[in-house]
């Protein structure tokens, strides 16, 4: 089983969620996995207080020009979706922060001028949290392209149960981290932004033809624009938790809800079984 856990926008508390989930689970010495998906601000560490046993440097592979074979054509150019070459009428000037490192530059070039060389674009660590694997991406400072890092950390795991904490919003590295897992939680707040926010998720996770369910964080009685949202998309509200000044404190401190309270190990673990229920139809 692999759950994303994901958010329209930072600060909802998905983190928080998705390191509870592990170590509710982990406590019945389940093969569990927390992967750190937010390369670009890995956070859950604070959480889960890992002890890092490996790490590996990722690349990927951009383009270098041979000017004595280059006979300026252009096609690398206008393939190029992401604008990481420009031709002139006597040079070819790349951009490797833009490279997504297709090859696809290397592979349609006529004169065969393009040689791939690897960048560095950020590292996987990985080690354990008790009986919890796991895994986090760094991205390298400076570099602007995290999708590949994203899929580095997802295939240095393998667990029975992977939970995947996802980047904020609904751009790329959050659809290589939601794409391909079985559930993806949704965490949301109940304000208008919230509100906002959840609708650009679940649009994305339902072209992405992935099941979600709904969680409300810093829940309080209102006018229930959230679950009036869920009914009105048939989506499955799966928990809420209450704005607390208790929790509020034992986040600032590190402290997870399920050393905060016993309640909650139980809680998220129904929130596990709930997310199978689904899963399975």
């Amino acid at each position: 089983m692999i759950i994303s856990v994901a958010s329209g926008k930072g600060g909802t508390g998905k983190t928080t969620i998705a390191t509870n989930i592990a170590l509710a689970l982990s406590a019945n010495n389940q093969g569990i996995a927390y992967i750190d998906c937010d390369v670009e601000e890995p956070n859950g560490h604070i959480f889960l207080n890992p002890e890092m046993q490996d790490a590996r440097e990722i690349y990927i592979e951009v383009p270098q020009i041979d000017n004595e074979k280059c006979t300026y054509c252009g096609k690398c150019a206008d393939l190029c979706a992401f604008g990481a070459l420009l031709c002139t009428e006597d040079s070819v000037i790349t951009f490797p922060e833009f490279c997504h490192g297709c090859g696809g530059c290397q592979y349609f070039c006529p004169a065969e001028a393009v040689t791939p060389i690897p960048k560095k674009i950020g590292r996987v660590e990985k080690g354990l949290s008790g009986n919890i694997i796991f895994a986090r991406g760094c991205l390298e400072v400076g570099a602007a392209l995290s999708p590949p890092l994203v899929d580095a950390v997802k295939a240095r795991v393998n667990a029975d149960i992977s939970i995947l904490d996802a980047p904020p919003g609904t751009s790329c590295p959050v659809i290589h981290t939601v794409r391909g897992t079985d559930f993806c939680l949704l965490v949301t707040e109940p304000t208008p932004f919230g509100l906002n926010d959840l609708n650009l998720a679940v649009q994305m996770v339902r072209t992405l033809r992935v099941p979600c369910g709904v969680l409300i964080n810093r829940a309080h009685n209102g006018i229930g624009l959230i679950e009036q949202y869920c009914q009105k998309e048939k989506l499955p509200l799966l928990m809420t938790i209450p704005l607390s000044k208790r929790i509020a404190e034992a986040y600032s401190r590190g402290v997870p809800l399920v050393k905060l309270d016993k309640q909650w190990e139980a809680d998220f673990r129904q929130l596990y079984r709930d997310i199978e229920e689904l899963v399975a139809g």
